[in-house]
C-alpha cells in the first residue's frame, strides 16, 4: 500500500514559550512514523499562526528555515482557535492524504498518532482522539465539560464524547468538509456531519508543558454556546414550549383573578404584581435573547465574510529568498 503524506496541522497563538519544548517532539513523531513506513517521507508539521501578539511566529519561521519538515501558515489576524484550525486544514488537504490536528500545548499523547494512522491504513477516514479520563481537570473543569457533552447530545447535536479538536482526517473528507460555507464554525461537530468511516482512540491528557493556557472559562463557555446555536435548534423550540406553559399558567392566572374578583375576594396588592411583571419580563428578556442570537449568526453568514486570511506562508518566503 502507498504510503500516506501526513501533514500534523497545528494552530498556535502566543506560544512563544511552549513551541521550543512541543516542537521537537512533533518531529521526533513525525520521523518515527516514517521509519515505521506508515507514513511518506513528505510528510510534515504545519503550525498555523493565528495573530500572535508575541514571538510565534518568527520561531515558526526558524523551525522551518532549520528543517524542512517544518511548514507554517501566518493569519492576517487573529480569527480564534476554530478558524485558525480549518485554515491550516484547508491548505493542507491539496498537499497531503491524510491530517492529523492536535494542540500545541503537548497535553494531547501524541503517540496515539501511531494507533490514528493505523487506523487510516485499516480503511478508517475520520479518526478521533478521545480522552480516557479526566484525572488532570478540576472538580469543576470535569463536571462543566461533561455536563456540556450531555447537553450538546441532548440537544441533539451529533458529537463524540471527550473528543476535541485531536483527531486524524483523510484528504476525501477534507474535500467535503470545504463545502460546509457557515462563518460559525464548530468542528468537533462538523466533522461527524461529514460521514465516512469512522473510529476512536483512546489516551490519557497531560498537563500543559510550558505557558499558560489560552482557553480560560469566558471563552470555553463562548465555544460552548457556539456550538450549541450552530448545531442545533432545539433551544429555540425549548422557548416555544416555554411560551406555551406560560401562556396556560397565564390563562389560569387570568381565570382566577375573574373569580375572585365576582366572589368579591380581591385585594389590591403590590406585591404579587410586581412578581408576575418581573417573572413575565424575565422570561421574555431570555426568549429574545436566545432568538437575537440565532438572528446575529443569520446576519453573519448572509454577509459571508471569509473565515481566515492566509497572509504569509514559509515556503512562498523560502522559494522568494531562492530566487
Amino acid at each position: 500500500m502507498k504510503q500516506p503524506v501526513l501533514y500534523i496541522v497545528i494552530p498556535c497563538y502566543n506560544e512563544q514559550e511552549v513551541l521550543p519544548v512541543t516542537a521537537p517532539l512533533f518531529l521526533e513523531k513525525l520521523e518515527s512514523l516514517i521509519g515505521q513506513g506508515l507514513i511518506a517521507p513528505a510528510s510534515r508539521v504545519m503550525f498555523v499562526n493565528d495573530g500572535s501578539k508575541d514571538n510565534t511566529w518568527p520561531l515558526i519561521q526558524r523551525l522551518s528555515a532549520e528543517n524542512e519538515h517544518f511548514e507554517g501558515l501566518c493569519l492576517s489576524r487573529n480569527r480564534g482557535h476554530q478558524n485558525a484550525l480549518l485554515g491550516g486544514l484547508m491548505e493542507a488537504r491539496s498537499r497531503c492524504d491524510i491530517t492529523i490536528s492536535i494542540d500545541c500545548d503537548g497535553q494531547d499523547d501524541i503517540n496515539a498518532m501511531d494507533e490514528m494512522v493505523k487506523a487510516y491504513h485499516e480503511g478508517c477516514e475520520v479518526v478521533y482522539g478521545v480522552r480516557s479520563k479526566r484525572d488532570t481537570d478540576t472538580f469543576f473543569k470535569r463536571f462543566t465539560a461533561e455536563g456540556f457533552y450531555h447537553l450538546m447530545n441532548w440537544m441533539g447535536a451529533d458529537i463524540v464524547f471527550n473528543h476535541a479538536d485531536y483527531r486524524l482526517l483523510s484528504s476525501r473528507v477534507l474535500g467535503e468538509l470545504a463545502g460546509y460555507k457557515e462563518v460559525n464554525i464548530f468542528l468537533r461537530g462538523m466533522v461527524p456531519l461529514v460521514g465516512f468511516k469512522s473510529t476512536s482512540v483512546y489516551y490519557e491528557r497531560h498537563e500543559r508543558m510550558a505557558g499558560e493556557s489560552h482557553y480560560p472559562l469566558k471563552k470555553m463557555l463562548a465555544l460552548a454556546f457556539d456550538g450549541i446555536t450552530s448545531l442545533s435548534v432545539k433551544p429555540i423550540r425549548l422557548i416555544t414550549g416555554l411560551g406555551l406553559l406560560v401562556s396556560v399558567l397565564s390563562f389560569i392566572g387570568v381565570v382566577w383573578a375573574v373569580a375572585a374578583s365576582f366572589a368579591g375576594m380581591t385585594v389590591a396588592g403590590w406585591s404579587s404584581t410586581i412578581c408576575i411583571v418581573c417573572f413575565m419580563g424575565g422570561i421574555q428578556l431570555l426568549c429574545l435573547g436566545v432568538l437575537g442570537e440565532y438572528i446575529g449568526k443569520i446576519y453573519m453568514e448572509t454577509k459571508a465574510r471569509p473565515r481566515y486570511i492566509i497572509s504569509r506562508r514559509t515556503w512562498e518566503e523560502d522559494e522568494e529568498e531562492s530566487r
